[in-house]
């Protein structure tokens, strides 16, 4: 990969937040609110908290959560070609695994890629 990084990791792991809150508003209709990314050794991970559209919250309360989740795992599946792909271009890493969950109260989402483990030098 020879993806452009940006410079320090602080810079990273904001381009990474930016990119799954792009993509989550992209394909759900609605961003999160609140995104943080996490980067440690070969793990990404972004916590995104209020998540849930104001129709996804009416059915919440009207007792429909598993349709809920449901929808939001086949959004979450859809982007998944656009997510990996952008991690991999910010990071220069090849992404190994990605999974993806939400959880409805708290409405908080989490999206975690593993990386292929850099090249030690020799």
């Amino acid at each position: 990969m020879s993806g452009a990084s940006p410079a320090s990791p602080g810079a990273l792991s904001s381009a990474v937040s930016n990119l799954i809150v792009r993509l989550v508003g992209q394909y759900a209709g609605r961003g999160p609110v609140r995104a943080r990314s996490y980067l440690d050794g070969d793990l990404v991970c972004v916590v995104l908290q209020d998540t849930l559209t104001h129709g996804e919250r009416s059915l919440v309360d009207s007792g429909e959560e598993r349709l809920v989740l449901t929808t939001r795992r086949a959004f979450q599946d859809a982007m998944r070609t656009d997510a990996i792909a952008g991690v991999e271009e910010l990071t220069g890493r090849k992404v190994l695994a990605f999974m993806s969950d939400n959880h409805i109260d708290p409405d908080v989402a989490v999206e975690c890629f593993v990386l292929e483990p850099e090249a030690k030098p020799v």
